[in-house]
């Protein structure tokens, strides 16, 4: 079937990764926007094989451009169930990338597909790529008796489709959120994205959908049914260790053999000493702001920078990779809406920052105490002028502050100032690469006397 294809297929491409320099070009990403979408049909609205191009197909396209871009896949077959639809629609990601010279990131309506120059030049065409996933899906899942796949570049097209496929999210989402951890037996584990992130493993639970925001407690569940020994499966909960910051036994076993010993702990509802492990195709990240004693939210699709002056693709950057990065968490943005939403650091009383666009999405899922005084990029362009909107709005967390340096000293002691965060670099240690940082967290600082001087360059 896939022999007039220009390119290769296969599990050795998955990890490919296509850079800017090699690039022909972007379909969807930070410089355009995207969807994908799969749904479970009628056998009769399915024509097994077609696939179709709305818009420009990857020949008639201005090499270094970005387009929009639009994947639709419809399923048919009588032991296929809605609940598949999330998993399945999760695999585009494996399988797009098993094609050569095409890469895929992400999930949703964030998704990011690079042609390189020499699938181009090789003749690569949204059609080949198309009767790939075909191919593949239906080698991998019996189930899927016809499959048709739609790609749209037209960006009209590909307006409508976002705003569809988000209705379908949206449904999908909804589902879950009348079920607690305490309710089930078991959890889910993903490995999906361990071709790019070796050491990370997304644990699902009822309270936590996947990173990717596309695989619920409930598509977990199905994926187990339709596919026992796949990248999805199940995990036993074991002894609950810490009920605040979401930490079981079962958990922490699993999580320390998928990731090859990698990862000995992992906290689901807290970014600090163990929080679990960040892909890269998650939708939103969480991060400490220790000059305020706060939490911050970013989405993909916020451009602008955070109060930190760092945008999403630079701190992305530093907390993809499956690695454990006290403070930082990749996450859905569904999980938002969890009842146990970073509860170990305070929930969402410690929330201080969020994109209007994201704020505005959440909507009432936001506390009502605090929706006027979370700051936007409207309110806070610095830490600075967060501070300021935090003290206006009396935001909780300015609490905090006030219990950290009004603490009355022992007898005989001097006084002291807690800091969160304190980083102090030491030097004239003769260390390749500059010298070294010592960082205090949590320190009492006791001080006859501070100097600052200017350091004259």
């Amino acid at each position: 079937m896939l022999e007039d294809l220009p390119v290769d297929v296969g599990l050795i491409y998955e990890g490919e990764r296509i850079r800017k320099a090699n690039m022909y070009v972007d379909l969807a990403g930070p410089k355009s926007k995207g969807a994908e979408l799969l749904v479970v049909a009628p056998k009769d609205k399915v024509q097994d094989g077609k696939v179709e191009v709305i818009g420009s197909d990857i020949q008639d396209m201005e090499e270094g451009k970005a387009y929009s871009f639009g994947i639709f896949v419809e399923v048919a077959g009588e032991k296929l169930e809605e609940d598949l639809e999330g998993v399945f629609e999760r695999r585009i990601h494996d399988f797009a990338n098993y094609v050569q010279t095409f890469m895929h990131l992400n999930s949703r309506d964030v998704i990011w597909c690079r042609v390189s120059k020499e699938g181009a030049k090789k003749g690569l065409s949204l059609k080949h790529v198309g009767k790939a996933l075909i191919h593949l899906f239906k080698s991998e899942f019996d189930a899927i008796e016809a499959m048709q796949v739609t790609f749209y570049t037209d960006e009209k097209e590909v307006d409508r489709f976002i705003s569809e496929a988000r209705k379908v999210y949206q449904k999908r989402d909804s589902r879950i959120r009348g079920l607690k951890d305490e309710d089930v037996d078991v959890f889910y584990g993903c490995v999906l994205c361990q071709s790019f992130a070796p050491k990370h493993v997304c644990t699902i639970t009822p309270s936590r959908t996947s990173s990717c925001g596309s695989i619920t407690w409930f598509e977990g569940r199905a994926a187990v049914k339709v596919d026992p020994k796949g990248p999805i499966f199940e995990v036993h909960k074991g002894e609950e260790i810490d009920p605040e910051r979401g930490e079981f036994s079962g958990i922490n076993e699993m999580t320390y053999k998928r990731s090859n010993g990698e990862v000995e702990r992992v906290f689901l509802h807290s970014l600090f000493d163990y929080p679990h492990t960040s892909c890269g195709c998650f939708e939103a990240i969480a991060f400490y702001i220790p000059e305020v004693d706060g939490i911050g939210v970013v989405h993909r699709d916020f451009h602008g920078v955070t109060p930190f002056g760092i945008p999403f693709s630079t701190m992305a950057g530093q907390v993809g990779g499956g690695v454990q990065s006290e403070g930082f968490q990749g996450i859905a943005v569904e999980y938002l809406r969890s009842p146990k939403f970073l509860k170990g650091d305070g929930g969402w009383d410690r929330v201080v920052w969020l994109p209007r666009d994201l704020k505005d999405r959440i909507g009432e899922d936001v506390p009502e105490h605090l929706r006027e005084k979370i700051a936007t990029e409207e309110d806070a362009t610095d830490l600075e002028t967060l501070k300021a909107f935090l003290k206006e709005k009396e935001h909780p967390v300015v609490e905090r502050w006030a219990k950290e340096v009004e603490e009355v000293p022992a007898e005989g002691e001097k006084p002291a100032v807690t800091v969160p965060e304190l980083e102090m670099p030491v030097q004239g240690i003769p260390i390749a690469g500059g010298g070294i940082s010592i960082t205090f967290k949590n320190a009492k600082i006791y001080a006859e006397k501070i100097i600052i001087t200017r350091k004259e360059k």
